[in-house]
């Protein structure tokens, strides 16, 4: 097969584009709404690059399109230029006016609840006027986001990639995995085996996410059944809630649980339950001087998170 001539002036910023709306959104009507364009011209410009191509890159099913082998590839290689792109914009801001540039996080349970916000209120200490945005979501869409410039970085739990990656990450502290419930609940005041917690309602993550299978571990190490009441949820305001005025037990990062007194930290060990906390980020593709202040305040608040988790 000749290799398509992608330098010949035919590709357009229109075409990537189009491919990453369609591989987010599944759907050539839902693409052509999100990029505000009809849908004859969203199929027309697909056309257009399928034929630059050479190949088919998406397959239209009942539920929508997905993409093919080689249509997952140039999703790929699209949203890595785009990132690049939305990043070159953001550094010629920053360039001319460093303290008025944008900083994009991305962010779950794990470090939202003290490393992002101290980080932010050091930055914003130091740059009053740059504005930062952060976005909370299941780690796989965070990613998915950073790749396409949607976002600077990632901060949370350290999750697996791909090998090789395109993403880079670097561990700022390790958290340990606690079991908590509301204050006064009946669990308080002894042991409270899993065997015995089983018989609780629980509020568990997602299936599919790395601190679930560490969970579901434990409860197969203790010979115990996972419990049939249970509550799967990625929204820590949920959680926070069903925990506060139900009999539930969680699971959460120690630095989550022991920052609210209306929680209460059971004593029961979890061993091998723990979190990495870090930053993740584009494997190749630069930093811009805001985003780079960001992680030098991580990196600050990160080291004293860690003094504080050693000290336990």
């Amino acid at each position: 097969m000749k290799p398509p001539q992608l330098l010949d002036g035919r590709l357009k910023i229109r075409h990537l584009t189009l491919v990453d709306a369609l591989a987010e959104h599944g759907s050539v009507v839902r693409a052509a709404d999100h990029l505000r364009i009809t849908q004859p011209a969203a199929t027309r410009s697909l056309r257009e690059l399928e034929e630059i191509i050479g190949a088919r890159l998406f397959d239209r099913g009942p539920r929508g399109i997905t993409a093919t082998t080689v249509g997952s590839a140039v999703v790929e290689h699209a949203r890595a230029v785009l990132g690049h792109l939305r990043q070159a914009s953001r550094h010629v801001v920053e360039l001319n006016d460093a303290d008025r540039g944008t900083v994009t996080v991305g962010t779950h349970l794990a470090g939202a609840n003290l490393l992002v916000p101290r980080a932010i209120a050091r930055l914003k200490r130091d740059h009053p006027e740059l504005t930062v945005v952060v976005r909370e979501d299941r780690l796989s869409v965070l990613h998915e986001d950073l790749l396409a410039g949607r976002l600077d970085l990632v901060v949370g739990r350290l999750g697996p990639t791909a090998a090789p990656s395109p993403l880079t990450q670097e561990c700022l502290y390790d958290e340990p995995i606690r079991l908590v419930v509301r204050a006064g609940h009946a669990a308080l005041g002894g042991h409270a085996p899993l065997s015995a917690l089983a018989a609780h309602p629980w509020v568990f993550p997602l299936p599919g996410t790395g601190l679930r299978r560490e969970l579901e571990d434990a409860f197969v190490h203790e010979r115990v059944a996972l419990p049939v009441d249970r509550v799967d949820c990625d929204s820590i305001l949920t959680l926070r809630q069903l925990v506060l005025e139900t009999e539930a037990v969680a699971a959460l990062p120690a630095l989550v649980a022991e920052e609210d007194d209306r929680f209460a930290v059971l004593p029961t060990k979890l061993p091998g339950v723990r979190l990495s906390v870090g930053v993740t980020l584009p494997a190749e593709r630069p930093s811009g001087p805001a985003t780079s202040a960001f992680l030098a305040h991580l990196h600050d608040v990160g080291a004293c998170l860690l003094a504080c988790a050693d000290s336990r």
